[in-house]
């Protein structure tokens, strides 16, 4: 048992594991990257028709922390995911969405938050943690896309962001610092302690708000003050010009805790608010 964000959590590393694959996945493993001098894999999610459709092309989805997106067999605490696929799948079916292609990016394991955080901050120990934020982004926007773009039928424009804790950091820094790429922000239980609320901050000094759509949520069982936090990020981005339900939304999950089931919970809803037929 360890603590882990105000949440306890029990971890049965014998637990057996079970593939949750569904639908078309294509694994792409030792993905290299020479922004950040290493490799990890990554995977996509192709909707369902996707081969039957030649002519189609399809927004995308990038997503953090790949290994806990799709497979139990991969997910840090075992057969816990985000059931990214099964929800897609399901949504997409019944004409809830448009079909969309989702790309889990692992994160870099003992350097994951190195990459996630803008800041530079000091961890347990005193050991410094962060800082390598725009060297991720300059992976995502100068390496991978491209090669999802080259490899597969996306459509032209924008893509969306998503992730959670320092996931929802990175995601909310990929929102801000490139809106030019990155258009539809989701920002699942985000480490907003991080650098002293430095990424409310942030928001609160932007010159006015731009044309990309921001979810933020976060469960109250999760850190203390967390959701207030949350709250105050919304509250700064309405403050800057975005409209509340519009393009940036709030949403408090009761007795949500920190961790793939919570957020494999919401994101339906994420998915719907993002990509829903209107």
């Amino acid at each position: 048992m360890f603590g882990l964000f105000g949440l306890t959590v029990s971890l049965t590393w014998a637990q057996t594991r079970v593939t949750s694959l569904t639908g078309d996945i294509r694994v792409h493993p030792d993905f290299e990257s020479k922004s950040l001098g290493n490799k990890r894999q990554v995977t996509v999610y192709l909707p369902p028709g996707y081969d039957a459709s030649p002519k189609r092309r399809y927004r995308v989805l990038l997503m953090h922390d790949g290994q806990n997106i799709f497979d139990g067999m991969r997910s840090f605490i075992p057969n816990q995911e985000w059931r990214a696929d099964e929800t897609a799948t399901s949504l997409i079916e019944a004409g809830l969405i448009e079909p969309i292609i989702i790309v889990g990016v692992d994160n870099a394991g003992m350097d994951r938050g190195n990459e996630y955080l803008p800041l530079e901050i000091r961890a347990g120990g005193g050991q410094k943690m962060g800082g390598k934020a725009d060297q991720y982004a300059a992976f995502l926007i100068g390496e991978v896309l491209p090669f999802i773009k080259k490899t597969y039928r996306v459509a032209p424009g924008k893509v969306g962001v998503c992730g959670s804790s320092f996931g929802g950091i990175i995601s909310l820094h990929l929102g801000l610092a490139h809106p030019e790429v990155f258009d539809r922000i989701g920002v699942f239980s985000p480490s907003l302690w991080v650098g002293g609320g430095a990424m409310t901050r942030r928001v609160a000094a932007l010159p006015r708000a731009f044309a990309s759509r921001f979810w933020i949520d976060m469960g109250t069982q999760e850190a203390p003050e967390a959701e207030a936090a949350a709250k105050g990020l919304g509250q700064a981005f309405v403050a800057r010009g975005w409209k509340m339900g519009e393009n940036v939304t709030v949403v408090i999950d009761k007795g949500a805790q920190h961790n793939e089931r919570a957020w494999a919970q919401r994101f339906p809803s994420f998915l719907m608010w993002m990509y829903g037929r209107r």
